[in-house]
Protein backbone atom coordinates (compact mmCIF):
# COMPACT_ATOMS: atom_id res chain seq x y z
CA UNK A 1 0.00 0.00 0.00
CA UNK A 2 1.57 3.71 -1.04
CA UNK A 3 1.72 6.15 1.93
CA UNK A 4 -1.04 8.15 0.17
CA UNK A 5 -3.24 5.39 0.36
CA UNK A 6 -2.13 4.77 4.29
CA UNK A 7 -3.16 8.19 4.99
CA UNK A 8 -6.62 7.90 2.77
CA UNK A 9 -7.67 5.19 4.96
CA UNK A 10 -6.37 6.33 8.27
CA UNK A 11 -8.48 9.09 7.52
CA UNK A 12 -12.04 7.39 6.72
CA UNK A 13 -11.48 5.70 9.40
CA UNK A 14 -10.85 8.74 12.10
CA UNK A 15 -14.02 10.39 10.00
CA UNK A 16 -16.09 7.14 11.61
CA UNK A 17 -18.17 7.85 14.40
CA UNK A 18 -18.00 5.91 17.33
CA UNK A 19 -20.51 4.17 19.84
CA UNK A 20 -20.06 3.12 23.34
CA UNK A 21 -21.83 -0.35 24.21
CA UNK A 22 -22.31 -2.16 27.51
CA UNK A 23 -23.09 -5.93 26.99
CA UNK A 24 -24.63 -8.07 29.82
CA UNK A 25 -21.46 -10.47 30.69
CA UNK A 26 -22.44 -13.87 28.88
CA UNK A 27 -22.91 -11.92 25.56
CA UNK A 28 -20.41 -10.48 25.88
CA UNK A 29 -17.97 -13.71 26.49
CA UNK A 30 -20.18 -15.11 23.72
CA UNK A 31 -18.68 -12.05 21.80
CA UNK A 32 -15.04 -12.70 22.84
CA UNK A 33 -15.18 -16.49 21.94
CA UNK A 34 -16.81 -15.67 18.82
CA UNK A 35 -14.17 -13.12 17.73
CA UNK A 36 -10.66 -15.28 18.72
CA UNK A 37 -12.67 -18.07 16.85
CA UNK A 38 -12.19 -16.24 13.43
CA UNK A 39 -8.88 -14.12 14.97
CA UNK A 40 -10.94 -10.45 14.72
CA UNK A 41 -11.44 -7.90 16.99
CA UNK A 42 -15.28 -7.82 19.18
CA UNK A 43 -15.12 -4.45 17.64
CA UNK A 44 -15.08 -6.44 13.88
CA UNK A 45 -17.91 -9.16 15.70
CA UNK A 46 -20.37 -6.38 16.72
CA UNK A 47 -20.05 -4.26 13.05
CA UNK A 48 -20.72 -7.77 11.32
CA UNK A 49 -23.68 -8.43 13.26
CA UNK A 50 -25.06 -4.80 13.24
CA UNK A 51 -24.78 -4.81 9.13
CA UNK A 52 -26.71 -7.86 8.90
CA UNK A 53 -29.05 -6.92 11.15
CA UNK A 54 -29.46 -3.86 9.53
CA UNK A 55 -29.45 -5.45 6.55
CA UNK A 56 -32.09 -7.75 6.77
CA UNK A 57 -34.58 -5.30 8.58
CA UNK A 58 -34.12 -3.09 5.25
CA UNK A 59 -34.92 -5.93 3.89
CA UNK A 60 -38.29 -7.02 5.61
CA UNK A 61 -39.34 -3.23 5.43
CA UNK A 62 -39.13 -3.61 1.96
CA UNK A 63 -40.77 -6.73 1.39
CA UNK A 64 -43.59 -5.37 3.42
CA UNK A 65 -43.94 -2.62 1.75
CA UNK A 66 -44.02 -4.51 -1.63
CA UNK A 67 -46.89 -6.27 -0.24
CA UNK A 68 -48.71 -3.55 0.50
CA UNK A 69 -48.24 -2.09 -3.08
CA UNK A 70 -49.80 -5.65 -4.63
Amino acid sequence: MTAKKQIESRTEKAAMPRASVTFPHDLYRTLEALARKKKVSIAWVVRDAAERYVADEKRSFENGLLRKGN
